[in-house]
């Protein structure tokens, strides 16, 4: 399953939840306008987990033999209600449950509303996006293409990643995650771990704070880019700087290069297989800089080894994708 979602055991069920339609294969729960933390988590399969801290045994071993402590995380399964182990962690690790990871989100609702849910990787890890009340257009009186805020907060139950959240705007006309390194801006940060209400209040103001100041900056780049002319034969040397011609290798090697350069001019002309997203912003760097980030998010196959890496990537999460548009992003920085 390429997705990576978690389905129940019948495959009939899907840890996903997803205002207005569901954004990958069709798979999860459909809503329409708002809804709460509450409503969200039981829409998304989230609710009741009730995550624990088991003590590994090892058959013969007492526990005082152990040369450090050793716990497994434990969910009950929200679709049959079996228990899970989910991975294996320290003493010292600090069990959240679904409900205080995402309640800070009740004090954002005021300025954003509830987009996406879902765990993947057989629970391990869960996502869940805000849409915030922040839009940028640029050029408004032309072309008017329309870039929406969001926010995504992430953790794992393995122990893998802390709770994390990351500011995201993305193209309405295509749905590019353009989660980008802006200079001067802060992107990624950890979120604070509060049960209270006032603690979540301050960190929701902390991270609209943040967002607002991430989004400013990033309109100031977008708009820059917009103004900068790119004509195909640019933006053709731009893709070949950024992805050289492979030397000496195989012709297999080679016809691969070739067909990523000439998806990459499709995407950017709006001349390919896919749909045009490219109408009014080809003939400028703001054009380049999309067509690569939608290659990215949409016109790759996930890594062998990471079947979820396609739903990562466009969530947002997955560091080699991260890591592929600040590239991208230093490059055409350069240009304005």
């Amino acid at each position: 399953m390429s997705h990576g979602l978690e389905v129940s055991m019948n495959g009939f069920e899907t840890a996903f939840a997803s205002r207005s339609e569901p954004s990958w294969h069709l798979l999860g729960v459909t809503f329409e306008g708002d809804v709460t933390t509450e409503e969200m988590l039981r829409l998304a399969y989230l609710a009741d987990w009730d995550i624990q801290l088991v003590p590994v045994e090892v058959p013969g071993v007492s526990p005082d033999r152990f040369a450090k402590e050793q716990y497994a995380t434990v969910r009950t399964n929200p679709f049959d209600g079996e228990l899970d182990a989910l991975g294996f962690v320290g003493g010292r690790y600090k069990v959240s449950q679904n409900e205080e990871i995402l309640g800070f989100g009740d004090a954002l609702l005021d300025g954003g509303r509830w987009e996406t849910a879902g765990s993947i990787n057989g629970g391990t890890r869960i996502f869940a996006s805000l849409a915030l009340d922040h839009e940028l257009v640029i050029d408004p009186s032309g072309v008017a293409d329309v870039v929406n805020s969001y926010l995504l907060v992430t953790t794992s139950h393995d122990g893998s990643s802390p709770i994390m959240a990351l500011n995201t705007p993305v193209r309405a006309v295509c749905q590019n995650t353009l989660n980008l390194a802006i200079s001067g801006a802060k992107q990624a940060f950890k979120v604070r771990h509060t049960t209270t209400l006032e603690g979540k209040i301050a960190v929701a103001r902390e991270a609209l704070g943040i967002a607002d100041d991430y989004f400013a900056k990033f309109g100031t780049f977008a708009t820059a880019l917009f103004e900068t002319p790119m004509d195909v034969g640019q933006f053709i040397d731009m893709a070949k700087v950024l992805y050289p011609e492979p030397e000496g290798e195989s012709k297999n090697a080679a016809t691969r290069w070739e067909n990523k350069i000439t998806l990459l001019g499709d995407i950017f002309t709006g001349t390919g297989d896919g749909p045009n997203t490219s109408a009014g912003v080809s003939g400028t760097a703001w054009g380049g800089f999309n067509a690569m980030t939608e290659a990215l998010d949409w016109y790759r196959k996930p890594r062998k080894e990471n079947p979820e890496s396609v739903l990562s990537a466009a969530s947002g999460f997955d560091p080699v994708i991260n890591q592929e548009k600040a590239r991208i992003t230093k490059a055409f920085a350069s240009l304005v």
